[in-house]
């Protein structure tokens, strides 16, 4: 039936994470009649929803806040070098009620369904209570590692103590003291979550099928005295963000890998490795990334780290990738996770040569034998960057589904729109320049870049905008000219979208998932598309909205 009276909302934003309460702070000083559907209880996102023993920042606390305002930069003292998930989601609290977002957003309320209108040209969205609503534009700011996925393995349901993955960590406490704890998994957050527990539990079993590389954290408390010096030079840390590769303060060394004398190289690796976050990665040489033999050199050198820490050899090597070179894919940080494995009541079992068969009413059977547990923690992983696009029924021109048009891997334009979908804008989606980059920083770009692209068409009389097929198939041709360049296309990772939880990723066919080209390439071809005019993007008036529906509240200058 065609609509008499326009869209509930002229935009709406799905999910209330770091993205969406960016997005609604900017479509809320504009007028815009928006709001944001969130399907847990209360905002935050991944820091909402992470509340594992461990977690926390990997970027830097002071280059991972919003830059927006002046105003909250002065106001919020970070405690921490590296901030942990409670003061993360203390922040992001803070933040929606300094600028009154709470008003805008919608809890519990899961999208089941977002189908394109070609008739209306707008979204019909149904909602997890029953509800449909429509609007003209959706935006969607889902998280790239918000859809969390479990082992496929027999007798899950029947183990009678408590189990969970890491992402649903139960809110309150969880008695660990005296238990029998198994983790299955030795990724990021296994490797967060084993160090944090391992003097907390009475025994604990870490079941590993491939290590991963990782560096010292090197966290610390941030004085008083340092955070007023970090205020000071707000200015340009953002600015070394915006020229960073990576979107973090560290750059990397110019120099060549091969023209630095080997004992140099090792003083540089030796300092790098004592120093806080990403340096021991991101400051060193740009080889590493692109040279099989100089990463070879590298990760033999953090390979004697990791036996210089652990005590038995055996389980020494058992920590070492031989898959992968460090670096190749994004990098664990850690606090003394590698002595976690020096306790007497750790122990680490290599499924790799005694797979796990299925879980017991008591525990986990290997091929090896039994183990009795009271807890089990899964920290198994995520279906990264299209996962929490597949739970929403999106379908677009032709009742096109687009689950089914990225099942082989995604195709975008700039990652951010998707041919045959108009007027879906993702600031960081599949093939963006954030999910290789300090996400926050990319999130920002992305935001402020569909804000833009939004006015440009309000206040030209524009309803309809989509990414032509042609400017969708260039992007994803660079998107996977920036793989070919890079070690990162030979590793089973999240980057590549390998997942063995996950039907038809478990293969480690490469899917085209992030953008390797650096922040300032992305950001500069971004704007470049703004510049021409939004090359590459059709635009029309579509179905002209009926009088008295006007997007906004208020007009804008052009």
């Amino acid at each position: 039936m065609k609509s008499t009276s326009g869209p509930d909302y002229e935009v709406i934003v799905i999910g209330a994470g770091v993205g969406g309460i960016y997005q609604i702070k900017r479509l809320s000083e504009l007028g815009v009649r928006a709001t944001v559907l969130e399907s847990a209880p209360d905002l935050g996102g991944t820091w909402y929803w992470n509340r594992y023993p461990g977690a926390r920042f990997d970027s830097e606390s002071y280059t991972y806040g919003y830059s927006f305002s002046k105003e909250l930069l002065s106001e919020w003292h970070w405690k921490e070098r590296f901030s942990g998930q409670p003061e993360n989601l203390r922040y992001l609290n803070y933040v929606a009620d300094k600028f009154d977002l709470r008003k805008h957003m919608q809890f519990n309320c899961r999208v089941d369904e977002a189908h394109y209108d070609e008739l209306e040209n707008f979204w019909r969205l149904r909602i997890s209570d029953g509800r449909e609503l429509t609007c003209r534009f959706v935006i969607m700011t889902l998280g790239l590692l918000s859809s969390p996925t479990l082992p496929r393995l027999e007798g899950m349901s029947s183990f009678r103590g408590r189990s969970f993955h890491t992402y649903y960590w139960p809110h309150e406490p969880v008695e660990l003291a005296g238990k029998k704890v198994a983790v299955i998994g030795t990724g990021a957050t296994a490797i967060q979550v084993i160090a944090e527990i391992a003097d907390k539990v009475g025994e604990l079993t870490v079941f590993q099928r491939r290590p991963n590389w990782a560096a010292p954290l090197n966290n610390s408390a941030i004085s008083d005295a340092e955070m007023a010096e970090i205020r000071a030079r707000y200015d340009d840390i953002f600015a070394t963000c915006a020229r960073t590769p990576g979107g973090f303060e560290h750059e990397p060394d110019r120099r060549g890998f091969w023209e630095v004398p080997r004992e140099e190289r090792v003083a540089l690796w030796d300092k790098l490795y004592d120093e806080p976050g990403f340096g021991i990665w991101l400051r060193n040489f740009r080889e590493i990334f692109t040279d099989e033999k100089a990463n070879a050199e590298f990760s033999e050198y953090i390979a004697n780290r990791i036996r210089q820490r652990v005590k038995d050899p055996v389980t020494a090597e058992k920590l070492i990738p031989r898959d992968h070179g460090f670096g190749v894919q994004r990098v664990p940080l850690e606090t003394r996770y590698y002595e976690a494995f020096n306790r007497d009541n750790v122990r680490l079992v290599d499924i790799s040569e005694t797979p796990l068969v299925r879980v017991t009413e008591t525990g986990l059977q290997t091929t090896a034998g039994h183990h009795e547990f009271d807890i089990i923690v899964y920290a198994t992983g995520f279906d990264a960057i299209t996962g929490a696009f597949d739970h929403i029924d999106i379908r677009g021109v032709g009742g096109e589904s687009l689950r089914e048009k990225w099942k082989d891997g995604p195709s975008t334009f700039l990652g951010m729109m998707v041919h045959g979908f108009p007027n879906l804008l993702m600031p960081a989606g599949p093939q963006s320049g954030s999910a290789s980059t300090n996400y926050p920083r990319g999130i920002e770009t992305g935001v402020n870049w569909c804000t833009a692209f939004l006015e440009y068409m309000w206040d030209r009389g524009f309803t309809r905008a989509e990414a032509t097929a042609e400017a969708e198939e260039r992007w994803t041709a660079h998107v996977v000219q920036m793989y070919s360049m890079m070690l990162m296309r030979k590793a089973k990772s999240w980057f590549t979208g390998y997942n063995s939880n996950v039907p038809g990723h478990e293969h480690g066919r490469v899917r085209y998932f992030v953008y390797n080209g650096g922040a300032p390439k992305y950001v500069s071809r971004i704007n470049d598309v703004a510049a021409k005019g939004y090359e590459g993007i059709s635009l029309s008036t579509g179905q002209t909205p009926p009088v008295g529906s006007a997007p906004r509240m208020h007009s804008l200058a052009g």
